[in-house]
């Protein structure tokens, strides 16, 4: 399994999205590090597909993209038990984790 964090420097949840991630990680008990990857152009983003920063992808998979969302660099939101939030919960990568093991 594979599984990158895509972002742009000066997004304020990449940071929390991966430490959840890593702990959504250690929960599921894969000794996996997430692959950082930092998007710098719209270029980039378009090449990536990129829906916003921050973005999970697991074996190329976001599991919570929005089609309908934009391609380029910016912001992301998410739908989680307490409201949108600019990161997937714990549960919620964790769910995601185990959907693509």
């Amino acid at each position: 399994m594979e599984v990158r964090l895509l972002y742009f420097d000066g997004c304020p949840n990449w940071r929390e999205t991966d430490q959840r991630l890593r702990d959504a990680l250690a929960l599921a008990g894969l000794d996996l590090r997430p692959v950082c990857v930092s998007v710098t152009t719209p270029e980039e983003a378009e090449r990536l597909r990129f829906r916003g920063s921050p973005s999970v992808l697991i074996d190329g998979v976001d599991p919570f993209a929005d089609e309908a969302a934009p391609v380029g660099l910016s912001c992301r939101v998410f739908r989680t038990p307490d409201g949108l939030r600019g990161a997937p919960t714990v549960d919620q990568l964790f769910e995601a984790l185990g959907q693509h093991s």
